[in-house]
């Protein structure tokens, strides 16, 4: 089996969990596995080396000053490996093998990275590349970055171009968990998660697999998440099933838009609760939400538009902050869902540029970490899918 390890900052933050990490690569080696191993920078390195930087300095110079940390971890994990009778070598940027190439944005340049990682792949069966995570280089030579999180990419990207079998992420959290332990009691270990709930995770604050990883994830890469006293490689944690898909979804059943007004109803705790309550109590299926500051806007399933106003409407006469409860038929929602989408800067807007300039007018637009729903009215849903399907084509 092919696997590449990537040990974050604190599987690799002292001399004896780099002990640790080397010996659970060592297992796997002689176990009869290939073995690629991405390193971050010790613990908080690299933190501490932006915030030494109280000076100007030009993108290059940061890059090469940050790049120190991940430089000294892969010399201490390939010493540690060859302790162990492995045959390991280290490679950072400037090595005759680096694989991880950037274009002149910055960003990955596929192709060369592709061919570079192929190579690569024909030497595991000779020696462990203990690989600096988070670094790149451009076609010139410099040392470039690939943002924060930027380890996990290296790792999951070199997965895939690799041809590995699997990824296992290292850290300091025993596979995904049902809450933060340090916060809740009972947190438990989430044996399987989907790409698409771990990217929400993410960005939501869960920093366990960046985001941006995610999307070099396809069907045949296994992912793991384990902690890093597991001491194994090949089992335990937390398998992250699926890849990114792009999904553009229209609506089949038109919707009803309810909203109720109130005197800064958004500052009053509970609000959306007893409203949602409400209409949940009815049974009536709430298909979307949307708040201000002095309304807030339910979409329903058009045919049950009557009920829910009356629902509402037994609410604002109940409560003297809220005003009034006003209903809009024939409402089109069409929901775009891509694991790209968090890694488009100005996304939101190529999309809604070209529906205003159809001068078409949208109720809402509703964003999450890996969505966009556009509410516009029920005739001019097909125009709208036309667009938007043109735009991701594009």
């Amino acid at each position: 089996m092919r696997v590449v390890a990537k040990f974050g900052g604190t599987s690799l933050g002292s001399g004896e969990r780099i002990e640790r990490a080397a010996a659970s690569v060592a297992s796997a080696v002689d176990a009869g596995h290939e073995v690629a191993v991405v390193a971050s920078a010790m613990g908080d390195t690299t933190d501490e080396l932006l915030d030494d930087i109280t000076f100007e300095a030009d993108s290059a110079d940061r890059a090469e000053i940050v790049s120190m940390g991940e430089r000294t971890s892969v010399r201490m994990l390939k010493a540690a490996l060859s302790s162990r009778g492995v045959n390991a070598v280290f490679l950072e940027p400037g090595h005759p093998d680096w694989p991880v190439v950037t274009n002149s944005r910055g960003e990955v340049n596929i192709e060369e990275t592709q061919k570079r990682a192929t190579a690569l792949a024909a030497e595991l069966d000779d020696a462990v590349p203990v690989i600096t995570g988070f670094l790149a280089e451009d076609l010139e030579g410099n040392v470039t970055t690939l943002g924060r999180g930027g380890s996990d990419t290296t790792a999951v990207m070199l997965g895939r171009y690799l041809d590995a079998d699997e990824v296992v992420i290292v850290t300091d959290v025993e596979g995904i968990m049902t809450g933060d332990p340090r916060v809740v009691e009972g947190a438990r270990n989430v044996g399987e998660i989907t790409v698409d709930e771990l990217r929400n995770l993410s960005f939501r604050g869960a920093e366990v697999v960046a985001p941006s990883a995610l999307s070099y994830k396809d069907e045949d890469l296994e992912v793991r998440v384990v902690h890093y006293q597991h001491g194994d490689l090949l089992s335990g944690g937390t398998r992250i099933e699926g890849r990114f898909e792009n999904i553009i979804d229209m609506r089949e059943q038109p919707l009803a838009c309810l909203t109720v007004a109130g005197r800064a109803m958004r500052n009053k705790p509970g609000i959306m609760s007893r409203l949602s309550t409400a209409l949940s109590d009815a049974d009536i299926n709430v298909d979307a939400v949307a708040s201000g500051m002095d309304s807030m806007t339910f979409y329903v399933n058009a045919e049950l538009a009557e009920e829910a106003e009356n629902v509402l409407h037994r609410e604002v006469i109940e409560d003297d902050t809220l005003s009034s409860v006003t209903v809009s038929d024939d409402v089109a929602v069409i929901r775009v869902l891509g694991g790209e989408l968090p890694n488009q800067p100005g996304v939101i807007q190529r999309i809604v540029d070209p529906i205003a300039d159809a001068r078409i007018n949208l109720h809402d637009v509703i964003t999450s970490a890996t969505s966009v729903a556009l509410f516009v009215d029920w005739d001019d849903r097909d125009d709208v899918l036309d667009i938007i399907q043109e735009l991701f084509a594009e």
